[in-house]
């Protein structure tokens, strides 16, 4: 809304009136030159700094959306809300920084020095968010935790270490620090929490908060799959644990791995600045501009290099005309990759954003500009950030709008409606969206807001 003002002079600060005259009390009006009377327009917020929000929507009843009253009605509301198909938001006075989604819940992480840092929410049955104490039995834990509680770390100095990223699996979270290393908590009966496996190991109401060691520097990105793990050094170097069935963590076997081995293959010798993963499959994009992947290949994902169905061992990706890559997603079926003008490309198998006949490809297919807003009035806009959930996409513009499209599962979408969406759509949330973490059914954004 706009308001409109009178222009003031500099020196006496007389208001000018409409035909160009200064009136102060009974002081008779002096003739001065024509000026500009036209009204200023003043934007409520123009000068207001924006606040960082936190939006979540889709499949609610795990209590990973972290809104009690949608899973548990209050006297306000008489019915449960099982779908939130547009963005609601969170309730939540923390600086949010970092956020994931895994099977089922959310882990949001900010990267200030106070002393809680990290908040989970949604189910919890393998301890994925930490022992989550229940009011009125002390060692009895929440197998649902219906808001964002606190994550409790074992830090040895609280106050001057700082969470820099979360990442979820199905069943397992990984915690990234700055200066006390990578902790992990929940399901480990492949290994994908970095430790030793321990048969018939029960994970529920576990209070294990494990640190995770044996890199040669210190990491700088975690990356959850669906039962491996993938860690990135600031040397770029890449190791992985986990299940590795499919080939996911790129160790040149099928078998399971407990603690983080470095990754060769053809990474060896080269540096890695971002990885990727949520499924089976795994990607790694180099400093070069260079996409290397490996892991399940059921969906095409890494058809340019083989024809078989899984890759034990990281492969470079041959792709031509898609210019350097900047930004690599890896969903469960489909492969998304950024490169350095703002363009992006898709491939795999599914929804891919290019409308309900292509539903496949071996090869990157560029999405077009003009779906993401490009047009004669915004001739500039990019693509700045790329994600996948399970069997979506989500793209960022350089104006902080959202897009996404795919399989609308339980209306992780956010689109107001439960249908599949063929095409990019803008998401309407309040505000610059910075981030954004995608799920199996359901999303989180990260948002700078003056509302």
């Amino acid at each position: 809304m706009a308001v409109s003002s009178f222009r003031v002079c500099g020196r006496c600060r007389f208001a000018l009136g409409s035909r160009g005259f200064a009136t102060a009390g009974n002081t008779a009006p002096r003739r001065r030159e024509p000026t500009d009377y036209r009204p200023v327009f003043q934007y409520v917020g123009e000068h207001r700094k924006p606040r960082d929000k936190v939006f979540v929507w889709g499949f609610s009843c795990t209590g990973a959306l972290g809104v009690p009253s949608f899973v548990v009605p209050d006297s306000g509301r008489k019915k449960l809300r099982k779908y939130q198909l547009t963005p609601y938001r969170l309730d939540t006075e923390q600086k949010i920084s970092s956020a994931a989604c895994g099977y089922g819940f959310t882990l949001l992480a900010s990267n200030t020095k106070d002393l809680t840092k990290v908040w989970g929410m949604g189910l919890n049955k393998d301890s994925q968010l930490g022992f989550q104490r229940t009011q009125h039995y002390r060692n009895k834990s929440y197998d649902y935790v219906l808001e964002p509680s606190p994550v409790s770390l074992p830090l040895v100095n609280p106050q001057e270490t700082r969470v820099l990223q979360v990442s979820c699996g199905r069943a397992h979270s990984l915690v990234l620090t700055d200066s006390e290393g990578v902790f992990s908590i929940g399901n480990n009966v492949y290994g994908q929490c970095g430790r030793k496996i321990v048969e018939n190991e029960v994970y529920s109401g576990s209070h294990l908060v494990h640190k995770i060691e044996g890199f040669e520097s210190r990491v700088v990105q975690v990356a959850c799959g669906q039962d491996h793990s993938l860690f990135l050094t600031e040397t770029g170097s890449v190791y992985a644990c986990g299940w590795g069935a499919d080939g996911q963590t790129g160790l040149g076997h099928h078998d399971k791995t407990a603690i983080p081995v470095l990754v060769g293959g053809d990474l060896a010798g080269v540096k890695i600045q971002q990885v990727s993963t949520y499924g089976d499959c795994s990607l790694a994009v180099s400093t070069e501009g260079q996409l290397f992947g490996w892991g399940n290949s059921e969906y095409l994902q890494l058809a340019s290099v083989t024809e078989t169905t899984q890759i034990s061992s990281p492969r470079l990706l041959p792709l031509d005309g898609v210019g350097k890559v900047t930004q690599a997603a890896c969903g469960g079926t489909q492969v998304a990759i950024l490169n350095d003008e703002g363009e992006m490309f898709v491939w795999g198998y599914g929804i891919l954003g290019k409308g309900p006949n292509l539903s496949e490809s071996e090869m990157p297919e560029k999405v077009p500009a003009t779906l993401f807003g490009r047009s004669e009035f915004s001739p500039t806009v990019k693509v700045s950030h790329i994600r996948c959930g399970l069997t979506n996409f989500a793209a960022i513009t350089d104006r902080g709008e959202l897009f996404v499209w795919g399989k609308n599962v339980r209306g992780c979408l956010g689109i107001g409606k439960r249908d599949d969406q063929y095409f990019p759509w803008r998401v309407t949330v309040p505000g610059h969206v910075v981030d954004v973490a995608c799920g199996v059914d359901h999303m989180v954004a990260l948002v700078k807001s003056i509302i």
